[in-house]
């Protein structure tokens, strides 16, 4: 089965633009998500290969809207849920974030 993730021969996507001397994030919740995430896959609470899954199940127009630490915050979320970490109400933002 081919997800949105799978874009492979597909047209129609802009270019890619690098930037030069990029930083590794763009902001600070960036760098949250991104050792959060660290943190969760070293303590079991989910494996690389389900966070993967995670970001691919994403419904396709949210998927396509999403920056890159969007999709792994949607992932995390996600397993937090599923895995019975964190109820839907517990995960929730706060309006306005």
């Amino acid at each position: 089965m081919s997800r949105i993730n799978d874009v492979g021969g597909m047209a129609g996507f802009p270019a890619i633009i690098e930037e030069p001397d990029e930083p590794p994030f763009h902001s600070d919740w960036e760098a949250h998500v991104f050792a959060l995430n660290g943190a969760l896959i070293k303590r079991g609470v989910y494996n690389l290969d389900e966070f993967r899954d995670a970001q691919e199940r994403l419904p396709v127009e949210r998927y396509l809207a999403a920056s890159y630490y969007e999709r792994w915050f949607a992932a995390i979320t996600t397993l937090l849920a599923e895995k019975g970490v964190a109820d839907a109400a517990e995960l929730e933002l706060p309006h306005g974030h």
